[in-house]
């Protein structure tokens, strides 16, 4: 499976904002944004024209980073969320975080998405009951997504338990942190979406 295996930091740094990549890291004062508040490489504290295109195009960059999502498969859920009616850009950020790897991320049994898909990877979360493997699932509503029994002692799944109900959980979720279980009440709209995107200059970028 194609995969970024660079750094991720880099990542937030050429960005110019923390995307919490690296989960408690990122909250840190050792977080190299806060070092180096500019962007990778040798002319990273230049000053590049911000025309249109760069806009649309950082933007689209930003929200594929946030997700952990390579070009082709974020072109193809664009291409899902402009055949689904509605607001286009709306739709792309409600494909994108129903994906299980965010929901177990956004739920707090994960410090980061990347600690997700790992733990999904593994066969450690389930959806109704049954084993998945696949970080890239979409969870529909009144799905029920929780860890596997045999899981449950493990060190990650003890320290999240243990957390659970520091990092605010959207409302389209609902945790049970005693059985470490997780309800998709809704499908997730807009307002219930806190990812710093402006998915209109996404939308324009495509549509070009």
């Amino acid at each position: 499976m194609a995969r970024y295996t660079g750094a991720d930091c880099k990542l937030c740094r050429r960005e110019k904002m923390k995307l919490f990549l690296k989960g408690s890291k990122c909250e840190g004062p050792k977080c190299p944004i806060e070092i180096r508040p500019y962007p990778p490489g040798e002319h990273g504290r230049g000053r590049p024209k911000e025309t249109e295109y760069l806009l649309q195009l950082r933007e689209k960059q930003k929200a594929k980073r946030i997700y952990g999502v390579l070009e082709k498969q974020f072109s193809n859920y664009y291409v899902e969320a402009n055949r689904q009616g509605g607001k286009t850009g709306e739709n792309l950020l409600s494909l994108l975080e129903r994906r299980l790897d965010n929901v177990v991320y956004r739920a707090g049994f994960a410090k980061s998405r990347d600690m997700a898909r790992q733990l999904i990877r593994h066969g450690h979360i389930r959806i109704n009951g049954k084993k998945v493997n696949i970080p890239s699932a979409l969870v529909s509503e009144a799905d029920i997504v929780d860890v596997r029994e045999k899981s449950l002692e493990m060190t990650p799944f003890q320290v999240a338990k243990a957390e659970v109900g520091e990092r605010q959980v959207p409302a389209w979720l609902g945790v049970d942190g005693e059985k470490m279980r997780i309800f998709v009440h809704s499908l997730p709209v807009r307002q219930q979406i806190d990812a710093p995107v402006q998915e209109q200059l996404i939308v324009e970028l495509y549509s070009k």
